[in-house]
């Protein structure tokens, strides 16, 4: 699938249908839904009907509270009304915020297999891959990885694991702003509350060489630095650029602002700074 070097990657109250039409406009490639949709993605059925060419895909369904039989179903039907632009993401969640959660790499193994026995293509879905192991069974089992929360550094060690022909579409945050105290204040509270409680995200920030002092309270302004981008335009296009750099097919750019009123204003800058 062609998902365009970049994307926008947003939760569902901010991917409104009217927006969904003017990212398509201003020519960005694909829409993540974010958070975790239900079995139905009635969603990314919203979005799909609302636009004509860009692609929306999902970023992710939780294996824990989606079943996998009912997702498949979905995909089927949203493949019949929108060929080919749908990209059906999935991944294991949180152990902190799924009670059952158990074993999430044979789950989330036994998961792929109901989609492969429902016919949902290999090549039409990709992982919530951030540790070694997960990324090598999105190499092998599905088109590529969805990797949220990381640095250029993790792609390029992405890249390494997945090889040269699986598609890699990292999340990136993004503020367009020049002032470090500023930007910090929009991106930090994104980043702490709740990443740096969860174990999947800290343990592989840790692979990545950051430290406790990093990863504690409100987390360090190096950490912050790397995870969200700030800038003005020319800044972030060279940043997110990086990723490409280092080996990522697409970066699904979360914008993040002060308020949900600036967003239109600041997708349409953004838009003029890396698709230009």
């Amino acid at each position: 699938m062609n998902l365009g070097s970049y994307g926008v990657w947003g939760h569902s109250r901010a991917l409104t249908t009217q927006r969904a039409r003017e990212l398509e406009s201003l020519g960005f490639g694909t829409l993540w839904q974010g958070g975790s949709p239900e079995a139905g993605l009635q969603h990314a059925r919203d979005l799909l009907a609302a636009t004509s060419t860009v692609v929306v895909a999902t970023g992710i369904v939780n294996i824990w509270t989606a079943d996998a039989t009912a997702v498949a179903a979905s995909y089927h039907e949203i493949e019949a009304a929108h060929p080919g632009r749908f990209l059906l993401g999935v991944g294991v969640g949180h152990p902190e915020a799924t009670a059952e959660y158990r074993s999430p790499y044979q789950m989330l193994v036994d998961y792929l297999d109901v989609l492969d026995g429902e016919g949902v293509p290999a090549e039409r879905r990709v992982l919530a891959a951030l540790g070694p192991k997960v990324l090598r069974l999105a190499r092998d089992r599905s088109a590529g990885a969805h990797p949220y929360l990381v640095t250029p550094e993790h792609s390029r060690t992405a890249r390494e694991i997945l090889g040269p022909d699986r598609l890699l579409a990292p999340e990136q945050r993004v503020v367009l702003e020049a002032d470090p105290a500023a930007a910090r204040a929009i991106g930090r509270p994104t980043v702490v509350k709740p990443y740096l409680g969860l174990t999947n995200y800290t343990t592989n920030l840790r692979r990545l060489g950051y430290t406790d002092d990093d990863l504690s309270g409100e987390g360090s302004d190096h950490l912050i630095d790397d995870l969200v981008v700030y800038g003005d335009g020319a800044t972030v296009a060279r940043r997110l650029g990086e990723h490409l750099e280092a080996g990522a097919d697409h970066v699904a750019v979360q914008l993040l602002t002060n308020s949900d009123g600036e967003l239109d204003a600041q997708y349409r800058r953004l838009a003029e700074a890396i698709l230009a």
